[in-house]
């Protein structure tokens, strides 16, 4: 793998949740995530000491952050300060986005 242009399929892959896979890749200070949702798919309450941010590419996904709610369509973005319990539920059609996490998740390597 070339250490500036990376492939999809070089990345580490996970199912971290039922019809949810994520393609990670990281740099030295910072991780991305490709994350793709069968419809319907959940990504379960949980928290992580990183910071996360991202953006849906494709599809709608409703976002729970903390208090917080709301569903994201394709160029929304959002934020997630590390430690804020968080879920995602994809509605109807598949969902893409990407994540940014800071500091790296081994557990995603």
């Amino acid at each position: 793998m070339n250490s500036c242009f990376v492939d999809k399929s070089d990345c580490a892959h996970h199912t971290i949740f039922p019809g949810v896979e994520i393609h990670t890749m990281a740099g030295e200070q910072m991780m991305l995530s490709l994350v793709e949702f069968e419809p319907g798919a959940i990504v379960e309450w949980h928290s992580h000491p990183h910071e996360q941010m991202g953006m849906v590419l494709e599809g709608r996904a409703q976002f729970f952050v903390g208090d917080h709610e709301q569903v994201l369509s394709p160029g929304q973005m959002y934020r997630i300060p590390g430690g804020v319990a968080h879920k995602v539920i994809a509605l109807d059609a598949p969902v893409r986005a990407l994540d940014f996490f800071h500091p790296i998740r081994d557990d995603y390597l």
